[in-house]
């Protein structure tokens, strides 16, 4: 029946049957014979019949949306970003849910706007603060959250992520192994330590143990963006640190600087500086060298986030805590 919407009215009459049995059907509340249900699923399918999304949320009192809560604040690097979103697009959608995609900077008041009008099911934040002003609110609201990145105090929340402080310090762990002796983290930019971003802070205090407990000397350093900015910092850390021979880098849009940076420099890679990123496998395997990194994993923390906000609207019980164990592949650069 093509240019006209289909009705369940018109379905029920091509299968023979009482429009409250395609309801069954389609709903699963009650039991339908095998021969009736097969009737009804070849009408639909005969008629190119799709059920009223809002009739659907008004008859299941769910809204079949997630929210992914993603503010695009400075500094933060937005194709990784979107390697997030992507996972958790997909992931929604084999649990038969969409996603409404929320990038403005509310705040508490935005995600109170959104659970107030209905629109969403749960809620999956990202770029979570260590002091995030929107975990208060979380804890009072109704709707299931989940957190990508751990704040603080996460008693009480859901969390997933990276282990980043484990991260830090298996980068250490393995220049340590090569020989090195002083190594230094070009880190996230300014702004992005300023907001106390957890992913970030929690590198640099794990690069910083490791160091200690290697017996490594060592610094961390913010890095910014621009080729100009990351040269001018590579420069003066050499000049200042003459005995450097290790750098690991947790800043996605900054690694093709510093390899530029380091060959404006004269200096090898590995022969007179081994780089370690923290970063996506193709970011690695694209750069020259291909450079040894820990994987920032997107694909399956987007997956596990949407898994356990889903088996939270589900009434199922889930762990506060979920943290994947980095894993390092050693390429060139090393």
């Amino acid at each position: 029946m093509s240019g006209r919407t289909v009705t369940i009215a018109q379905v029920a009459k091509h299968a023979g049957v009482a429009v409250s049995t395609v309801s069954y059907v389609l709903s699963g509340k009650r039991t339908i014979s095998a021969d009736t249900r097969r009737r009804v699923l070849d009408s639909i399918s005969a008629l190119g019949y799709h059920p009223n999304a809002g009739a659907r949320a008004l008859a299941s009192k769910r809204s079949n949306v997630i929210a992914l809560v993603l503010p695009l604040r400075a500094g933060m690097h937005v194709p990784v970003l979107m390697r997030f979103a992507s996972a958790v697009v997909t992931a929604a959608r084999r649990f038969d849910h969409d996603v409404l995609l929320l990038t403005a900077d509310e705040g508490p008041e935005g995600i109170r706007r959104v659970a107030a009008s209905a629109l969403v099911d749960a809620l999956v934040l990202m770029d979570v603060e260590l002091d995030d002003r929107r975990v208060p609110l979380l804890r009072e609201l109704a709707e299931p959250s989940v957190l990508i990145g751990f704040p603080a105090e996460p008693a009480g929340l859901t969390c997933v992520d990276l282990d980043f402080a484990a991260a830090g310090a298996r980068c250490v762990e393995h220049l340590a192994e090569r020989g090195h002796e002083e190594i230094a983290l070009l880190g996230a930019p300014s702004v992005v330590y300023d907001r106390g971003t957890g992913f970030a802070t929690r590198t640099r205090e794990g690069f910083a143990r490791a160091l200690d407990a290697h017996g490594l000397k060592g610094v961390t350093l913010p890095c910014e963006e621009t080729f100009d900015e990351v040269y001018e910092t590579v420069r003066d850390l050499l000049l200042d640190r003459p005995g450097l021979s290790g750098l690991v880098v947790h800043n996605e849009a900054a690694v093709s600087h510093v390899l530029a940076a380091l060959r404006q420099l004269d200096r090898r890679v590995p022969h007179d500086v081994a780089v370690v990123a923290i970063c996506p496998d193709d970011v690695a395997e694209r750069a020259g060298p291909p450079l040894t990194s820990v994987l920032i994993p997107a694909e399956e923390v987007g997956r596990e986030a949407v898994r356990l906000v889903m088996d939270k609207l589900e009434g199922r019980a889930v762990p506060e805590s979920t943290l994947l164990t980095p894993l390092l592949a050693v390429r060139a650069s090393t």
